[in-house]
């Protein structure tokens, strides 16, 4: 469970507020997240008296900014990300009985099952993802389940790549492992000891991998990694960190430069996982990384797990590795398709990343910009996640000013930051706002944009 926590209630958004601003969190985000905490209790009100009158657990839980790493965490690689002011604010009751209801206070949308190893949740709804994560508690930690009312709400724009999936299956984890006091029991103290080892495991969760003796199953339906949950649970305010993975490990933590915030652009074309198509084009990405190494353990015998353990293994690693794809691939068109995926992963998590990553720690914001300026480049021309309006928000963040910018998340849509002065704050979204509408309208009412610090992780309220 993650350490952060204060005594409180949820009922007084004023007191609340106050107490959040310890966090790390703006004043003006501490205002927003009391408020919708308050909400996400109230909506408990409707679930009847199954917990015999306990006050109600708080958790917020945000989404994430991938400053760079496109596609590099599931593959062993590496990237950097900042947790973001915006996220889920998480209200739960423990129950007496192994009874799940799961609300969506913004919507009132309202599910209830019970807790149960042989769950099937429906792909494409957004209970796929409470319900994958009680079924795989309740195999990994059997007869722990103990159920819970839990309701949500977040102010992530929706589908906009930001890491809400990931938030949500964090937020209804952190509120189930605290009702059954799963770091309690031999089986979680064995595998989670840090909250390093906890992103891993959530990230198993929703790719269905196992985790050490926690058995996995089908997830969600992505064939994603643990970046998101690593953001979420290990972030630093006003901190860049940087992270290696499969399995998860610090590399270095990194002052956001003084005097600078993020400008995020929600581009409106959803990026969402429970969209069929575009978990489809996340998933061939993915793909492409995992043949690259089961083609080279197929041709050295070697039993590298991932394509970054491949391309470690050996000073020429990379080059025999592109030799394998020219001899073994079948038709010009899969040799260079594969070809440009390798070459993304060794560009962004070999080259750029190391790079970019000293550049702002020394805080030079020229040869920063240049590199995430190169990964925006990479992303649209060898890993083709990119969309025109994406291409087009990135590009028009570096006209109007800002130090550095680029799309970031799954791709194929989703959302765009920009490393903007503090002062511009106010001119510099609605600015941006105007360029991407004059050239996009068919996007002006989904689009958002706005401010946020790189905030705290995830944290229980009380």
């Amino acid at each position: 469970m993650i350490e952060l926590s204060f005594p409180g209630d949820l009922t007084d958004a004023d007191e609340l507020a106050t107490q959040l601003f310890t966090t790390g969190l703006s004043r003006e985000a501490c205002q927003s997240k009391a408020a919708l905490l308050v909400r996400a209790a109230s909506a408990l009100s409707v679930t009847g008296e199954a917990h015999s009158g306990r006050p109600p657990l708080g958790f917020f839980v945000p989404g994430r900014i991938e400053v760079l790493g496109k596609h590099t965490d599931y593959a062993g690689g590496r990237t950097m990300v900042a947790a973001v002011e915006r996220g889920f604010c998480v209200a739960a009751l423990p129950r007496d009985d192994r009874q799940m209801i799961v609300i969506d206070a913004a919507s009132g949308e309202t599910i209830v099952f019970a807790a149960d190893p042989d769950l099937e949740p429906q792909t494409g709804k957004w209970s796929n993802y409470p319900m994958t994560v009680v079924r795989r508690v309740a195999r990994n930690f059997p007869g722990a389940v103990r159920g819970a009312d839990i309701a949500f709400v977040s102010d992530l724009p929706p589908g906009s790549g930001m890491g809400s999936s990931s938030a949500l299956i964090a937020g209804v984890f952190l509120a189930l492992a605290e009702v059954n006091h799963l770091a309690a029991r031999d089986e979680y103290w064995h595998n989670i000891g840090s909250k390093t080892d906890l992103a891993g495991y959530l990230g198993t969760i929703e790719n269905g991998q196992s985790f050490g003796t926690l058995e996995g199953d089908c997830g969600v339906g992505t064939f994603g990694g643990s970046e998101d949950h690593t953001a979420i649970l290990c972030a630093e305010p006003n901190h860049v960190s940087q992270y290696a993975f499969c399995p998860v490990e610090f590399e270095k933590m990194i002052p956001m430069p003084p005097g600078y915030l993020f400008i995020v652009a929600a581009s409106g074309v959803a990026a969402e996982k429970t969209v069929a198509a575009a978990r489809e084009k996340y998933n061939t990405a993915s793909r492409l990384a995992s043949t690259l190494a089961e083609l080279w353990r197929c041709e050295t015998g070697r039993d590298d797990q991932h394509l970054g353990a491949a391309l470690g293994s050996s000073p020429d690693a990379a080059e025999r590795l592109k030799a394998i794809v020219k001899a073994t691939t079948d038709g010009q068109s899969t040799a260079g398709t594969l070809l440009a995926r390798l070459e993304h992963f060794m560009l962004e998590s070999g080259e750029i990343i190391p790079a970019a990553g000293d550049a702002l720690a020394r805080g030079d914001l020229r040869v920063f910009g240049r590199l995430v300026d190169d990964s925006q480049r990479a992303a649209e021309q060898l890993l083709g996640s990119q969309t025109p309006e994406t291409i087009f928000l990135a590009a028009s963040a570096r006209r109007l000013g800002a130090a550095a910018a680029s799309a970031f998340g799954g791709g194929f849509g989703g959302s765009v930051w920009a490393l903007v002065e503090t002062p511009r704050a106010d001119d510099f979204p609605s600015a941006w706002s105007d360029e991407y509408s004059e050239n996009f309208p068919q996007h002006t009412e989904r689009a958002s944009f706005f401010a946020t610090g790189a905030g705290p992780a995830a944290f229980r309220v009380c």
